[in-house]
């Protein structure tokens, strides 16, 4: 696949670039992440305008149907500027997903209203007790006259607090770690029974917990077919592993930036740090992890819908895996070079290594993502 950006992508990478200078210097995103919401109402809408927030959708539904490569093109970018806005969570994951499982009727119910910005989606699927695995599901589905009665918990589902509707993956048949017996149902967010608590998140970013307690829904609310929503949950975390990546390589690459502008203008024994070798190799280790994991998500990009699930597997969670390493020891040497300047809220070397963190944490870290790609081998 050739990653050289046609004419169409250069101009969004421009658009998204202008926005992100624009709207997210470093002590406007401060005040947004404080603020009660945690993101702008404002820049929703700008992003609504744009045709942002339609990206990954049908041109049906108002969407662009843009592919893997605007997807790396905007999330590395809104990486770059620690964008805080839940663009992640409902414009290239739950509206997706909405789309791909969805009957027609819902589709063209809900859909325009997502691409316009009028509303909004989140993906509850993940649950106290599973950690990172998908199909380790206790929340219940059972069938109801006309419908479905759900009841279960719900754990750091992202934007949930801000989100019209849900998507909500609850166990149908089976045990609670079967990989059998998982459905996926649209819940509306402000329904009888439905409990959300949301909290900012380590990066700023906003998160909550989601409780169903006997909450009701139409039969129409099934999304796909009934038990076997577990092969659409991982082509969903699959999507949104992807777009991590994409935003941790624009964080990894600002990050660096600054950390170069740092050695060049602080000065030790009359010059700058910048101009001592070992800081320079330090500093040549951090752009070498930079370049790679940038390798390993066009890699991921070029598999990442292809046609086999196994090689979107290996190739999202090798690029995940590796990604989540190298931000790691970029953060750290930051930090290091930075000295205890590195540590404080004040400067934003700290909320990059904040943010970095959460992404290996989303969605299955390193460490469960080289268990998931050696089970495929």
């Amino acid at each position: 696949m050739d990653f050289s950006l046609n004419d169409e992508q250069q101009m969004l990478a421009d658009l998204v670039a202008r926005f992100v200078e624009r709207q997210y210097d470093f002590e406007t995103r401060r005040r947004l992440a404080e603020s009660p919401r945690g993101w702008s109402e404002e820049n929703w809408s700008a992003l609504a305008e744009t045709g942002l927030l339609a990206l990954g959708l049908d041109e049906q539904y108002g969407g662009l149907g843009a592919g893997a490569e605007e997807i790396l093109v905007v999330m590395e970018a809104f990486g770059r500027g620690l964008v805080l806005e839940p663009y992640l969570a409902s414009a290239l994951v739950g509206s997706t997903l909405l789309q791909r499982v969805a009957g027609t009727s819902l589709q063209e119910r809900i859909l325009p209203a997502l691409a316009s910005g009028e509303q909004r989606i989140s993906l509850a699927a993940l649950e106290p007790q599973a950690r990172f695995d998908l199909w380790e599901v206790a929340c219940e589905a059972r069938q109801v006259d006309g419908g479905f009665r759900l009841n279960g918990r719900k754990s750091v589902v992202a934007h949930g607090d801000s989100a019209d509707w849900l998507i909500v993956s609850a166990r149908t048949a089976g045990a609670r770690d079967d990989h059998y017996g998982i459905s996926l149902f649209l819940v509306d967010a402000r329904a009888p029974g439905v409990s959300v608590r949301g909290f900012p998140g380590l990066d700023g970013q906003r998160v909550a917990e989601v409780e169903l307690r006997n909450v009701t829904v139409a039969a129409d609310a099934l999304l796909g077919r009934e038990h076997l929503a577990l092969v659409e949950l991982e082509w969903a975390a699959d999507q949104a592993c992807f777009a991590l990546c994409a935003e941790a390589v624009g964080c990894m690459s600002r990050l660096t930036e600054l950390t170069v502008e740092y050695l060049q203008t602080r000065k030790q024994f009359g010059k700058p740090i910048g101009s001592f070798q070992a800081l320079q190799h330090r500093v040549a280790e951090m752009l070498g992890l930079v370049e790679q994991a940038r390798s390993i998500t066009c890699f991921a990009a070029a598999n990442l819908h292809n046609e086999q699930a196994d090689q979107r597997v290996r190739a999202v969670s090798a690029a995940k895996a590796l990604i989540g390493r190298s931000a790691r020891l970029i953060g750290q040497q930051a930090i290091q070079l930075h000295g205890g300047m590195g540590m404080t809220d004040e400067l934003a070397v700290g909320w990059y290594c904040k943010r970095l963190t959460v992404i290996d944490m989303s969605w299955g870290d390193s460490d469960h993502h080289v268990e998931r790609y050696g089970a495929l081998m």
